[in-house]
This record gives structure tokens, sequence and C-alpha cells, in this order.
């Protein structure tokens, strides 16, 4: 079973750049194996903002303090996803407040453009809701693009069976099909992230808010993301952001709706483009030694300006061509491995276990 949890990272800030000016990178997961395979999947940010497009030249290996060299190591930036997959569950109010008032067109519209942008990097699956007990399924989780256009438009015709809201019962089992989705899926690394769309609070009552708020405090879905967007002049905000943990979009009228989604479907996007999985051919053949991954951000004139790296130990045993190391072969990740300790400049303490799911750092609320 996977382990879900928030991992203590292992990132150093460049001593001469300082933490504000330099680049935050925290390992994920990692794994060794024969003949002298190593795969480090991580992430790069800067503060809040992901770092993305960095190449393999962008970053330096070291072992035990010394750089591996480049034409040694053969490192490369292999797709993350021969090793992590990521699922967005989009959740559409379609009371009777929204199909009622003419907005479906509008909803519908905003919806098409958000998983196309989110689709282009992950599955997207789509579920419907009203005053039912049960959401509507109406887009699988895929990645074929004519399958999200069909289910989506035909909701413009959504005739709700309730025209009640049971959004506290909907984002409960909205989460649970996120999951079940994931959970499915062979690869080892998971990332989910929740979507809520609504124009009001919840009025049928199926479900308190406090049973909601004990599902969304499971560590069953500790590692999602959720962010909610609300339409609507008289919307609650801050019962918005009691869902949406990690940022909430509030459209005052249906003009805006479809911005509200850009900016959500851009958070996601920008999300996804921080995850890097490096592979590279140690030159050790035996024991334990410690690898540093550094990465280098460069500016306009590709001057390295921005520095982090991540550090931990390895296990270099009977390592050793033959065969020839290939570092495009794909990492095994294991799903339950201890991380090493965080360094004391990181405040960790203890060992924490890797997981196949990472929490993401939060946005700010309307951000």
């Amino acid at each position: 079973m996977l382990v879900r949890r928030i991992f203590a990272t292992a990132t150093l800030c460049a001593s001469l750049l300082g933490c504000s000016n330099g680049l935050s990178v925290t390992r994920i997961n990692s794994a060794e194996a024969k003949p002298n395979n190593v795969w480090v999947f991580f992430t790069v940010e800067r503060g809040e903002e992901p770092v993305a497009g960095l190449t393999a030249d962008d970053f330096a290996i070291y072992e035990d303090d010394t750089l591996v060299s480049p034409f040694e190591s053969q490192q490369v930036i292999q797709n993350p996803e021969v090793a992590a997959v990521m699922y967005t569950h989009l959740l559409l109010d379609m009371s009777g407040s929204i199909t009622e008032s003419g907005e479906s067109d509008a909803v519908v519209d905003a919806a098409h453009k958000f998983s196309e942008r989110v689709g282009a990097t992950q599955k997207v699956g789509v579920s419907a809701f009203d005053g039912s007990e049960d959401i509507t399924p109406v887009v699988r989780f895929t990645e074929a693009k004519g399958s999200v256009d069909g289910g989506l438009d035909g909701l413009r015709t959504f005739e709700p069976k309730d025209p009640s809201t049971n959004l506290h019962g909907a984002v409960i089992q909205g989460l649970e099909t996120l999951r079940k989705a994931l959970d499915k899926d062979k690869r080892p690394l998971k990332f989910g992230t929740l979507v809520v769309f609504t124009d009001g609070t919840d009025r049928a009552h199926r479900i308190t808010a406090e049973e909601m708020q004990e599902a969304l405090a499971s560590e069953d879905y500790a590692d999602f993301e959720i962010y909610v967007i609300g339409v609507g002049a008289e919307i609650e905000e801050g019962a918005l952001s009691d869902i949406g943990r990690d940022g909430t979009e509030l459209a005052t009228d249906e003009a805006k709706v479809e911005e509200a989604f850009t900016r959500v479907a851009d958070r996601i996007d920008a999300h996804a483009k921080r995850f890097y999985l490096l592979s590279y051919c140690t030159p050790s053949r035996s024991g334990t030694h410690t690898v540093r991954i550094e990465a280098r951000a460069s500016d306009e004139n590709g001057k390295h300006t921005r520095k982090g790296s991540l550090e931990y130990p390895f296990e270099a045993d009977a390592f050793g061509p033959p065969p020839k190391c290939d570092p495009n072969r794909k990492p095994d990740f294991p799903l339950d491995k201890d991380l090493d300790p965080a360094p004391e400049s990181d405040g960790g303490g203890g060992k924490a276990k890797a997981s196949g799911s990472f929490r993401r750092s939060p946005s700010k609320p309307g951000s």
C-alpha cells in the first residue's frame, strides 16, 4: 500500500546567493540498480514558483564532493511520464441555479479550454453534481481529446435530477473517484488534483461541513492539490477557501468564468513542469557514497545566476559493467523506501518515508 505522507526534503540553498534568490531542489524518490544506474526524481522551485525548462546541462552531479564528468555520467533528463502519472478531476456544479440561469454554455466552454490545457500533460476526468446523492461521471480519466470534448458538450443540455446543491457530498465523492483512478495506474509516482466549480454553498445538507472537512483531512488525500472556482456575486469566499486549500478563484459574473478556469489551469500546468527525472551512470563500483545534484538556472545571457541542490547517500555494491550502463533505461522506484534524514539546515529529524505521492506546496488563495 502506498505510504501517503509528506516527507522531509533535502534542500540546500547556494551559500553565496542565499535562499531568497536560490533554488529549492526537493527529492521525491530515487533508485539505483546494476550495472551502475542512478535515477533521481525531484522538483525545482524558486520560492513558491516552479522552475521549468531545465536541461541535463543545467545540472551538475557530485559524488563525495567530487564533480562527476558529464561524459562519464552520460546524464540525461528522462520524460517524467515513464515513472509518474498526473490526474486532474474536474467537478462541475450543474445544479438548477446553473442550468436554469443559462450559464451552462459558459461553464462548458471554460471547461473545454481547461481540459485542453491541463490534458496536454496529464489525464483529465470530469464529473457533474447537483442536489443528488451521487455525482454523475461525464468524462472518464483519459488523454483522448475527442472523449473529453464529447462528454463536455453533453452538459450543455444537462437537466439536474435534483436542482439543489450537494457540494459537500460532491467534494467527498470527487476525492474518492480521483484516489481510485490513481490507484489503478501502475506507475509508481502518482499526483492528483481536484478542481471544483460551484456557484454557491451546500444547500442539500446531505453531508455536513464537518464531515467534508474530515474527509479533506484524511491521509488518503493529503497528497492531493485542491482548487475551487466560484462564480456569483453572493458566493461566500470563506466557504470556498475551506475546500480549496491550494487556491481559490472567484468570478463575480459569467463573463469572468473562463478567466478563473484559465488561472487554475495555468497553476496546474506550472506545477507539472517543475518535475525532473535525472538519470545517470555512476562511476562508483562499491560502498556507500553521497550524491549531490546541483540545479543551475540561467539568466537571459546564459549565465547561471541561481543555484540549489539536494543531497543523499546511496549504495553502489557490486556495481560496474558488464553490461554497459544505459542512462535511458526506465527506473523502478520503490514505493516504501526510507529516505535519509534531512540536513540540520532543513530542520529535519529522523527518517521519513518516500511515497508514490507528493504533497505540493500550497499556493496562495487567488494566486
